[in-house]
């Protein structure tokens, strides 16, 4: 089973994910994580992508397209994996679909959390106030203004991908606004219908 799940910043992607993980045993890619780990092992690209993030600038589409076309290679993401926080642009959407592609492989579903902005702006806040209840220190993200940039480069750059997987038919929408039970109930229906 090979996932991609969309929707903006705070929409629950993250959450939703660790679920997968657990019940299905499939790998979450975050390209954050696999740019970490790329230059922790050293790899080539990791190499790479370690002397760009120096230089204190982006790393590449390629940088980040190889790094993920490396992680789908290991053995663990054999039975599938669950793409999140990548693709974040059609050019690297249609980077996985040729990176698939060239595997004999195939994207399953790209599940959308359709979830209400001014509601996330709200959930964000909640979770700040939680952490720091908690003693924690909220995570950057939690500030509100932090957040709106975040979901304006979102709507920018991102949602352009929901048009795209719904004109292949991968496309599959989710209240992302019930509840994390429910959210996880509709998800597991939409896999039972596409197996």
């Amino acid at each position: 089973m090979r996932l991609i799940l969309l929707g903006p910043p705070g929409a629950g992607k993250g959450t939703q994910a660790q679920r997968l993980v657990e019940k299905h045993g499939i790998p979450q890619l975050s390209t954050g994580d696999m740019l970490r780990a790329a230059v922790n092992a050293g790899t080539d690209v990791g190499k790479r992508a370690k002397a760009v993030m120096d230089a204190g600038e982006l790393v590449s589409d390629e940088i980040v397209n190889a790094i993920v076309a490396e992680r789908i290679d290991q053995p663990d993401c054999a039975n599938g994996f669950i793409l999140d926080g990548y693709p974040r642009t059609l050019a690297q959407a249609d980077a996985v679909a040729a990176m698939l592609a060239e595997r004999g492989l195939r994207l399953d579903a790209t599940i959308e959390l359709v979830v209400d902005d001014d509601a996330l702006v709200g959930r964000i806040v909640k979770r700040a106030q939680e952490a720091v209840a908690a003693g924690q220190t909220p995570r950057k993200d939690d500030n509100p203004d932090v957040f709106e940039d975040r979901l304006r480069e979102y709507y920018k750059k991102t949602a352009a991908l929901i048009g795209y997987y719904h004109a292949k038919g991968l496309l599959r929408r989710v209240d992302g606004m019930a509840t994390i039970d429910e959210v996880t109930a509709e998800i597991e229906r939409v896999l039972a219908s596409i197996k």
